[in-house]
């Protein structure tokens, strides 16, 4: 070695004795006594090792393994090549560390410029919403030091989790993936494009949850499938993942552990693809709702004792686009913390479909929906607190793509939250960058030898022909494709998909002799028994492949085996690896790509897409080439590079296997759990109020409304004082409105609901400002009906009529007669008898206010008290209709009584004041006089504080729901935008107030299961209509009753329909002949509720 002399005569004499620094031989004798015991030669430092130690800086046992063999090499000619080439791969490994110590230095020095300029950016407020004084606060108000209160942040954090669990410490996780094939074992990855990396990903992550000592249970909650075409498996309500860690007693919970919990929507007995789902979508959320409210009282009394706190989940996360419009619904009638990954978006989809130019926009929405996909990642984006992402990459060039996150805005939002200062009703998610783990229990890594072009000895195991023993039979069925099996695979491991980019693998292939020569090639796509059953876009890659396969004739160096089983992947891995080949991923796009963590696992140097998650994997793993997809001779030279710089594919080797310990699920779910330990922890507000007492719920479990005589019932439900929280209402104190003279005083109900005396609910005029009842304590006279005493009756009911038809005049955009008679015309038949009366119940919903509606009501001569529950201004009032004390005598005297939860429960979100300042400042779209050009003009009379109303003025200026809510999610304001009236309204509610959220709401607060449900609607309505049809409870739709509605500026041209929203066949959906008695009779006899009728 030139310029080495000191290093050679060092190697040479190492050599030539294998002298140790204590003075025994490599053999274990000293050249002057006996040989050295086992237990003494334990820590002994050889000079082959103290030469590495001194160069390196570090004990590599892997250089001074092959150093020994080395040594012990017969013949002096190849030992001096060898011990050359081995003194060269210590100076390399040095010369790696100062690099590494240097990239160190430099990441320190980027870090503290860095924490500088995150200060500067602290001072970069909203211009256009902050004064001067304001900037001047934000900068008094700027902490100290970094890190001053992190004691009392992780005490917050503590006692937060331990109120949000019910105060036991155990965490209730949701986990939501809607589509494929989901279950514990044997998972049939690459059966179809649902079936892939996020199917294992979600399963393996609830079974590491359950494993975490912090939670007690962990479902995943996914679709019951009952196709014969598919598994039993699949159709099983529940299937166990994983048994919890014991707690402190060394016990082990009942219900703990980690559950697939498949529930029904959609076809019963059919399989259908991801683009089919989204009309099953609010199906799926009333039927996870249900699991959930019932887990939530088992869970409780499991950790609580019987009657003891709920265990509300503490959080739910949602994977994918469908999965994540789920669970932002179930999140929301929950009150409780959402989270989003998105494994694949839509947008940068939609991008490189486009950029292939193979099809147009319209024809890659009709197959993909694509545009109902965008939007349920927008809404997800609306609701989440936050976005587990794989990579960096997936928040800046795919996530930042979208209306509703913007990554300077999120900042700004942050710093101001943290700083106290006001965000004027915005909100960005917050995005972490969280790795996929990986199981490493049955990963066993193969030994290479550092020299040769390849294993022998292995290479005769794994032959076919082997006379040592039998071969996996994955390993014969691919080695029986290539003429010459001895040469180093590459392979791919991928569904046969067009996003996959697997004709361009193969034409790089095929269009290179060098790598023909070089290598094999293996593609395993799945499992498939014939390709006319296959997908139409499957079956076309697979054509083409085979095609492909011809054109360039391959035959003897391609494989494309038809079946593998899960459990036989990881000797494909370790073949691929024993012939020194390479592992790629050529996909147009990878969110994160879980198969070049597991083929870095087994030892196996990559090749990967540039684009996604593969980018930060490399980085971390520094195992391999990033390439770009569309460029086949970018993937020849990475392939050669590999193949033939076998120096290069060594390292590539050695330091995934280093690194790949940064992948493990333990790290994943502990950096999990300190993240989702930071969002705003929300559960419901009710959950100690146990407001019916004993008797009540016996009753109510035993159904027994046929035992009712209505003679001997008084309706006067009171409950024992030692119960009743609430105020008993008298008239002496309590402003309460007769319907008789409701025409003449609508200027004082109008003030009552609309922000004037009448706040929330019945108050008390008492030191100069109004009380709630609440806070009045217990009356003595109390009256004939009470809250408590209403909810009650309505937990009883054995069915729930909600009226939600949207009949108004176009010309006023009031409600028309008709809607007075529809409304006559179902009290009238199902209050015929005291048996109906009882099991059935009702609920008004509509966009009108409070006050409106006892208004319009009462000119029909309809009790408001007919009603259980009134959820008016379009879901952002909910009502109980309540009798004051002398009710029993003058039923024409009704109280509206607020929910006293609703308001907080709708808050989330909200931007208030600073929502409709932003609203105002849009040009032309609100003016403040009808004269003026615009389109909308702000109706204070019905507007509260949480519905702003709008009165349109120009229709033809009124922009689509879609394109305002787009407007105002790019500002980072999050609502529920809709049009009413014939479009002559505009509510701007809150994103969690909407007229079919406000069923849910009473799922939960009060458990009355939305199955029970009969809404009975028009043939189109305000544009939350659609939202009304679909779910688990029935659905009438009457024919004739509404000339028009308000769906015409819901969306767009190009966008999703309502076949998207709304399945076409559903059995829960049944439409009237006509507008006739005798039609309506018969939909109803199709539901199941004519029984109740009057004939």
């Amino acid at each position: 070695m030139a310029n080495n002399d000191w290093i050679n005569g060092y190697l040479e004499a190492i050599i030539n004795t294998g002298e140790r620094l204590d003075g025994y031989r490599s053999d274990g004798y000293r050249s002057d006594g006996p040989a050295r015991t086992a237990a003494a030669s334990q820590n002994v430092l050889s000079a082959a090792k103290y030469f590495v130690n001194e160069v390196t800086g570090s004990d590599d046992a892997a250089i001074y393994r092959t150093w020994v063999k080395a040594n012990a090499t017969k013949y002096p000619q190849e030992k001096g090549n060898r011990m050359e080439y081995l003194c060269w791969r210590v100076w390399h490994v040095a010369r790696q560390k100062k690099k590494l110590a240097w990239e160190d230095a430099q990441r320190m020095t980027r870090s503290r410029f860095g924490r500088r300029n995150r200060r500067q950016i602290k001072d970069e407020d909203f211009s256009e919403d902050l004064s001067e004084g304001e900037r001047s606060e934000a900068q008094a108000g700027t902490p100290s030091s970094d890190g001053g209160s992190t004691s009392s942040l992780t005490a917050m954090i503590h006692a937060e989790s331990q109120n949000a669990v019910g105060g036991t410490g155990r965490l209730y996780i949701v986990l939501v993936s809607l589509h494929g094939l989901v279950r514990g074992d044997n998972l049939e990855l690459g059966r179809d494009s649902d079936t892939g990396g996020q199917v294992k990903y979600v399963v393996e992550f609830a079974r590491a949850l359950a494993k975490m000592p912090e939670v007690y249970r962990v479902d995943l909650l996914t679709r019951q499938i009952c196709d014969p075409s598919v598994d039993s498996s699949y159709g099983e309500p529940t299937e166990m993942l994983a048994s919890a860690l014991p707690d402190e007693n060394d016990e082990v919970g009942e219900s703990s552990g980690a559950y697939i919990v498949r529930i029904p929507c959609g076809p019963r007995d059919q399989y259908i693809r991801k683009e089919l789902l989204w009309p099953h979508i609010q199906e799926f959320v009333d039927g996870a709702l249900a699991h959930i409210v019932h887990m939530t009282k088992i869970l409780g009394e499991q950790l609580n004792g019987v009657g003891g706190q709920k265990l509300w989940p503490y959080v739910i996360h949602g994977h994918y686009a469908d999965a994540g419009d789920a669970a932002s619904l179930l999140s929301g009638s929950l009150n409780v913390p959402f989270v989003m990954t998105g494994h694949s978006l839509g947008r940068n989809k939609l991008e490189q479909l486009l950029k292939q130019n193979r099809l147009s926009r319209g024809s890659i929405n009709n197959l993909y929906k694509i545009q109902r996909r965008l939007e349920a990642e927008e809404y997800s984006l609306d609701a989440a607190e936050m976005v587990i992402t794989s990579t960096k990459q997936e928040i800046e060039e795919q996530w930042g793509l979208y209306d509703g996150f913007d990554v300077t805005t999120e900042r700004k939002l942050r710093i101001r939250t943290q700083r106290g200062l006001d965000t004027y009703g915005r909100f960005m998610p917050r995005m972490h960058v969280i790795t996929p783990g990986m199981d490493f229990s049955n990963v066993k890594v193969q030994e290479l030898d550092g020299e040769g072009d390849a294993n022998g000895f292995i290479m005769s195991e794994l032959s076919p022909s082997s006379p040592r023993g039998k071969s996996p039979a994955i390993v014969q069925e691919i080695m029986r494709f290539f003429s010459n099996p001895h040469k180093p695979m590459i392979l791919a491991l991928a569904r046969p998909d067009p996003k996959k980019n697997l004709t361009t693998l193969i034409s790089a292939f095929g269009e290179s002799k060098k790598l023909r020569e070089l290598a094999n090639l293996t593609l395993i796509m799945g499992n498939r028994d014939d390709i006319e059953t296959m997908s139409s876009s499957n079956a076309n890659v697979l054509m083409q492949i085979l095609k492909l396969v011809d054109k360039y004739d391959l035959y003897g160096h391609v494989a494309y085996p038809k079946h593998h089983k899960q459990s036989e992947v990881p000797d494909i891995y370790k073949l691929a690896a024993v012939t020194k080949g390479v592992f790629i991923n050529p996909a147009l796009v990878e969110p994160f790509g879980l198969t070049l963590i597991e083929a870095a696992a087994h030892g196996l140097p990559i090749v990967a897409t540039k684009i996604g998650g593969p980018v930060d994997i490399i980085k971390a793993l520094r195992n391999g080439l990033l390439i770009n997809p569309h460029e086949k001779e970018d993937i020849t030279d990475a392939l050669l590079k590999l193949m033939m710089d076998r120096k290069f594919w060594n390292d590539c080797r050695q330091n995934g296997l280093k690194n790949i310990h940064k992948f493990s699920w333990p790290a994943h779910c502990r950096a999990y759990l300190s993240h989702i330990a930071l969002c705003r922890m929300r559960h419901p507000e009710w959950q100690d109020d146990n407001f019916v007492d004993e008797h009540t719920a016996l009753e109510y479990e035993r159904d027994s409304l046929t035992e009712f005589d209505a003679n001997n019932i008084s309706l006067r439900l009171s409950m024992d004082g030692a119960h009743d929280i609430f105020v008993w209402m008298d008239k002496a104190d309590f402003p309460y409105f007769p319907m008789a003279s409701a025409a003449s005083n609508f200027k004082r109900l109008h003030e009552s609901f609309n922000g004037g005396p009448y706040m929330n609910g019945c108050h008390n005029m008492k030191n100069g400002h109004w009380e709630n009842p609440i806070e009045r304590g217990f009356g003595e006279d109390k009256p004939a009906e009470t809250f408590q005493s209403k909810v009650n009756m309505f937990r009883r009911r054995k069915h729930l009529v909600v009226l939600a038809v949207d009949s108004y005049d176009e010309a006023t955009g009031k409600p028309t007669r008709k809607l007075l008679k529809i409304i006559q015309y179902f009290l009238k038949s199902f209050r015929s008898d005291n048996f109906s009366w009882r099991a059935i119940g009702f609920i008004l919903s509509t966009s009108l206010t409070g006050s409106e509606t006892v208004e319009f009501l009462t000119s029909g001569g309809i009790s408001v008290h007919d009603f259980d529950c009134l959820i008016c201004a379009s879901g952002s009032e909910l009502f109980f209709p309540i009798l004051p004390q002398d009710g029993a005598q003058n039923t024409s005297g009704v109280h509206l009584y607020p929910d006293p939860y609703y308001k907080e429960h709708i808050e989330y979100r909200w931007g208030g004041e600073g929502l409709k300042k932003f609203i105002n400042s849009i040009p032309k779209l609100v003016v403040e006089n009808e004269d003026m050009l615009g389109a909308l003009v702000e109706d204070k009379d019905r507007s509260n504080s949480h519905n702003f109303a709008y009165k349109t003025i120009n229709k033809k200026m009124a922009p689509c729901v879609d394109s305002l809510r787009s407007t105002l999610r790019g500002k980072g304001y999050r609502n529920h935008v809709m049009y009413c009236q014939q479009e002559s309204k505009l509510h701007i509610l809150p994103l969690l107030a909407s007229r079919s959220q406000a069923l849910r709401y009473l799922f939960v607060r009060y458990e009355y299961d939305v199955a029970r449900m009969f809404v009975v609607v028009g043939e189109t309505g305000d544009t939350d209509y659609e939202e009304l049809l679909a779910g688990t409870h029935k659905t009438i739709i009457l024919s004739g009753v509404v000339e028009g509605g308000s769906e015409r500026l819901l969306r767009g041209p190009g966008n999703y329909t309502r076949d998207d929203i709304v399945p076409v066949d559903s059995p829960n959906i049944v439409k009237t002949g006509g507008d006739d008695s005798h039609s309506v009779m018969k939909a109803f006899e199709k539901v199941g509720l004519n029984l109740y009728m009057k004939k």
